[in-house]
């Protein structure tokens, strides 16, 4: 079977099956596990590199309106006849549109299947393992890997129950600033804290500076969406530089941290349940079987 995914989190699933062997095309990026670095690339962003989140923002209309910063190589897929494309109709500024897509795979002749993962929650995601796994003939494997992530997350809960639960304000964007909903939330939920200001499955919206110094967090979580932690460190003034910043309960108590959004938040693929085991460390500081590494999570001050 020959498989190319347009979504991140999607080419994690195929990994987290054991199927990369399969992967013939993926998105500029899909940059995990290593191995996919190999693979042919379908995707472009007009915008390019090295631009700041306002910038950013403005050139995505500022409302996850984005699309129009993709294209896919229609010639390319076109060589690599895949027998199932993998894309998504969550966020058209974090991937390739479903619509983008749906035109491209019309211009084929190979007819391929196409399957657009849209999870919101956690279940949603151990959902879209299952999903990926039938579409590819592996849904015994699939059922396998739900079960052993599913037990990971039942041990961080079962390992934070009964401790005092922060209060945990998580921000996706810095400018402007964005609370992360969807499945953050529940992750947050499951590692001991209890989230303020978006609700489990929330497609949230800007918020204002105020409505962060009015919920008073006890720990700030700062995961912006395809950024990594160097890149967020190099833009942290735009939060710190703010009124009132200091008065924060949670950088008052040295609670503020710098997280891998990327890798463990932002994308609805396996490795959430990788991010809930963070969070567990950074709010109560459980460490789970695999240690927390600084990459992962890094206290600001």
């Amino acid at each position: 079977m020959r498989i190319v995914s347009l979504l991140p989190a999607a080419t994690d699933i195929v990994a987290e099956l054991g199927r990369l062997p399969d992967l013939v095309g993926r998105t500029h990026e899909c940059d995990w596990p290593e191995e996919v670095a190999a693979v042919p690339v379908v995707t472009a962003d007009h915008l390019g590199t090295g631009h700041g989140s306002r910038e950013i923002s403005d050139a995505v209309g500022g409302a996850h309106r984005g699309s129009a910063l993709y294209t896919v190589d229609t010639g390319l897929l076109a060589r690599l006849a895949p027998d199932v494309v993998l894309t998504q109709d969550l966020c058209d500024v974090c991937a390739v549109s479903y619509a983008q897509v749906s035109d491209a795979v019309r211009l084929l002749d190979s007819g391929p299947r196409v399957f657009s993962l849209e999870a919101k929650t956690l279940p949603g995601v151990l959902g879209s393992v299952r999903t990926i796994g039938e579409a590819l003939g592996s849904a015994e494997v699939a059922a396998g890997r739900v079960a052993a992530l599913t037990a990971r997350l039942d041990d961080v809960r079962g390992r934070v129950a009964g401790r005092p639960r922060p209060r945990v304000v998580a921000i996706e964007w810095l400018d402007p600033l964005w609370p992360a909903g969807h499945w953050v939330p529940e992750q947050i939920d499951a590692a001991g804290g209890t989230p303020l200001l978006a609700e489990p499955g929330e497609h949230t919206t800007p918020m204002r500076w105020q409505d962060v110094l009015d919920a008073r967090p006890d720990v700030l979580l700062v995961l912006p969406c395809g950024f990594p932690p160097e890149r967020t460190l190099a833009e942290l003034d735009l939060l710190t530089g703010l009124p009132g910043w200091a008065g924060l309960p949670a950088v008052r108590d040295g609670a503020v941290w710098i997280l891998d959004g990327p890798a463990y938040f932002n994308r609805p693929g396996p490795r959430v349940v990788r991010g809930a085991e963070v969070l567990a460390h950074v709010l109560h500081g459980v460490a789970p079987a695999v240690p927390v590494t600084e990459a992962e999570a890094r206290r600001v001050g």
